[in-house]
């Protein structure tokens, strides 16, 4: 509920006070507001304030900064029943503005997405008896009523729904009874929104090298203090039960934990391993949540009554009232960047937040990320191995398939090995996965009269086909449209042509050379939510499919016991295109992929469709030897002075008109940073010069790893007025560079 406030007529009362609000939205500090001193607003507050014609809610940020006339001084309209957002939450949110030059508004925004949370949950209407009950005699009382009162002189108020399903009566006999008032109402608070986990519950039987790095986890957990520790093993080495165990031991403190995931997708097998290990569902935190349920997981991480919390990256700002532990799963993932709004790396930014709280993170992955590999070799974070599968299963055998030599038949894209090796999957009672990351049925439709390319109108991509919703679409604007039965450059009919596989057009091919297979496709299309994916993860578990298609999604975090082959249909896709971590990306991809295969007791083996077979990143998943990967990709990083031995960061215009950005872009070169360690790249056409209809340009400052980035953008960009219709983006440890 909301508190009650005094009139603002009377702004000179000694009563009255001012403060600093910070509200959720892209502004540069808080605003000053009165407030009456009854009521006793402290940093971190939630309060109502008047913006405009408008009501907000914000946060009390500290003191006013003094500089607002009284006369233009507006008055705090209320303060929440909230619980108010904890300190070093307030202080991680000032730092992350500060490192990603972004505005602390838009940050707190982040921190405040379930803003229904702010209200007090109703309280639960119930019945109890009477004191002192009314007689009720003869034909007021009959066997229904008497059953209604039995169980309500048996136990606790009830609900109406519940007396009358305890009682077997209607919800009629109920409100009867309260007329003739043998029951009262009361108000209840209302129930607990997440079960306690029991720590103590029984989890599977660890094997010793398994025991040994739990218990090291576990140490950390109990003890507190911030720690980072890698922990790094296989694919299928049981690296999800292991850190179960050090999230028991932060509840046995009484701590709350969170487990950052990169993908909902890989949700539903990992809630039902935590379910096995500690008896109950998690809170969960995830765009695909509804209102009312991230009001209600909102509210329960503030009070403390959500014990563990299980999200993507936007878990990171939820205002845990007691946090103990961080885990960061599949730490490598690039699902781990933010793109746009606040452009922020979480796995990061979940280190900044341990040594904020003083707590210890665990980052987990088969397929460390470079940063986190010299993080350890430079000793700032603990390492913790494990080397073997669970239950003795061995990693599978990876050979490559030279698609120069083997080649697919015309318009397939199966070679015959790999069709060879499906079919003896399959005739075994096998299942089998192919992996493609591309979504749609082509990623490419042209005409073959003249030529033309289907291009989006508002991005420099082309448009992908979606055969089975029978749309042409963007993958970066969402623009849609049919699939036309002319060109629209020449008018010819008949003559347009998917080029390229999408994953659509592989289980066209496979539906042609397996028609008994059960077959399944897997991509952010077909799947819609963690429900859909819940499902088909049962179904390809409970053997109800014998092959896999898909993207991405079926990479990471998902074991199929009767899983035996993987076939990679275009292995080079992602290897190239000027990003600087492609050959990192596509080898942890093509690993965690691979990583599907022989997880239990029958052996596993990949196959790679690869015109590159000599490539380091194809040499290295089949010889095996992340280790010597990662070493001659440093080498090279370190010679080029790139992360994680430089510094880099973006600065993106965009706008609708490409002459007024072209200007502007301009206009910053000429005031840009410059010295020693300093080196600016560009202006220059972003690879998407065109997106959601604005024209965009890419600057690259690139500094030597002693040199911090933001002072000088800081500087460079508050020497420089821009156009009011070209838009500014600073990228700090840009990931992607399109």
């Amino acid at each position: 509920m909301l508190l009650p406030h005094a009139s603002s007529t009377d702004s000179a009362a000694p009563d009255r006070v001012r403060v600093g609000v910070l509200l959720p939205l892209p502004l540069a500090g808080p605003y000053d507001y009165e407030a009456d001193a009854s009521l006793e607003l402290k940093r971190g507050d939630f309060v109502a304030v008047p913006l405009g014609r408008r009501e907000v809610a914000g946060v009390v940020w500290g003191e006013a900064a003094g500089d607002v006339p009284e006369a233009k001084l507006r008055a705090v309209a209320a303060r929440f029943d909230a619980p108010p957002l904890p300190e070093v939450l307030l202080q991680f949110v000032a730092w992350v503005a500060q490192y990603t030059l972004s505005a602390p508004g838009a940050v707190l925004g982040m921190a405040m997405r379930a803003p229904g949370a702010l209200e007090a949950p109703r309280p639960v209407a119930a019945w109890r008896l009477a004191n002192p009950p009314p007689p009720l005699t003869g034909a007021r009382l009959t066997l229904e009523r008497k059953r209604v009162l039995a169980v309500l002189g048996d136990g606790p108020p009830r609900t109406t729904s519940e007396l009358a399903r305890e009682a077997a009566v209607g919800t009629g006999v109920v409100r009867s009874l309260a007329e003739v008032g043998a029951i009262v109402a009361v108000q209840l608070p209302p129930p607990a929104a997440f079960d306690a986990p029991d720590a103590d519950r029984p989890g599977l039987m660890l094997n010793d090298a398994q025991a040994s790095v739990a218990a090291a986890l576990s140490a950390k957990a109990a003890d507190g203090g911030f720690s980072v520790t890698a922990l790094d093993g296989v694919t299928g080495a049981g690296k999800t039960e292991v850190y179960f165990e050090a999230i028991a031991a932060a509840l046995r403190r009484g701590k709350q934990a969170v487990v950052l995931l990169p993908e909902i997708a890989l949700g539903p097998q990992w809630l039902e391993r935590f379910t096995a290990r500690f008896g109950v569902r998690p809170a969960q935190w995830h765009s695909d949540m509804s209102a009312a349920e991230r009001r209600v997981a909102w509210r329960a991480v503030a009070t403390g009554a959500a014990h563990v919390v299980v999200g993507a990256r936007s878990a990171l700002f939820l205002p845990f009232s007691d946090l103990g532990l961080i885990v960061v799963d599949e730490e490598h993932d690039a699902a781990y960047k933010q793109e746009d709004g606040v452009i922020y790396q979480a796995r990061d930014m979940a280190v900044v937040r341990a040594r904020l709280t003083n707590i210890p993170i665990v980052l987990v992955s088969a397929t460390p990320s470079l940063e986190t590999v010299q993080n350890v070799l430079a000793g700032r974070y603990a390492a913790l191995h494990l080397p073997d599968r669970h239950g003795g299963a061995q990693l599978p055998a990876i050979g490559a398939i030279d698609l120069r030599i083997d080649k697919p038949p015309r318009q397939s894209w199966l070679s015959p090995t790999l069709r060879q090796a499906l079919n003896e999957t399959l005739a075994a009672g096998e299942q089998a996965m192919l992996f493609l990351n591309r979504r749609g049925y082509a990623p490419l439709t042209l005409c073959r009269a003249c030529g033309h390319r289907l291009q989006c109108p508002r991005c420099t991509t082309w448009l992908v086909e979606h055969r089975h919703i029978g749309r042409l679409q963007c993958h970066h604007c969402d623009f849609q449209m049919p699939l036309p039965s002319t060109c629209p450059s020449c008018n010819a009919e008949g003559m347009l042509a998917a080029c390229g596989p999408g994953v659509e057009r592989l289980a066209e091919e496979v539906a042609s050379l397996f028609p008994a297979a059960r077959t399944a496709v897997m991509t952010s299309d077909t799947i819609a939510g963690p429900l859909a994916a819940a499902e088909l993860l049962r179904r390809v578990q409970a053997h109800e499919v014998d092959l896999l298609i898909g993207t991405q999604m079926i990479a990471k975090g998902h074991h199929f016991p009767m899983l035996t082959l993987v076939g990679v249909v275009d292995a080079d896709l992602g290897l190239h295109g000027g990003d600087l971590r492609a050959a990192e990306r596509t080898y942890q991809l093509l690993h965690q992929v691979a990583g599907r295969a022989g997880r239990a007791e029958r052996p596993g083996r990949v196959l790679l469709q690869t015109y590159e077979p000599s490539h380091p990143v194809m040499q290295a998943l089949i010889a095996g030897d992340r280790d010597r990967f990662l070493e001659r990709e440093a080498d090279d990083r370190r010679a080029a002075g790139m992360p994680p031995f430089g510094r880099l960061a973006a600065v993106i215009l965009a706008g609708p008109d490409s002459e007024t950005v072209d200007s502007a872009a301009r206009l910053l070169a000429r005031s840009a940073p410059h010295g020693d360690g300093i080196q600016l790249l560009g202006p220059a056409p972003a690879p998407l010069a065109i997106l959601r209809g604005r024209h965009r340009r890419r600057f690259l400052l690139k500094c030597r790893r002693d040199i911090a980035p933001q002072p000088l953008l800081r500087d460079w960009l508050a020497r420089v007025k821009l156009p009011g219709a070209v838009r500014l983006y600073v990228d700090i440890d840009p990931y992607s560079f399109l």
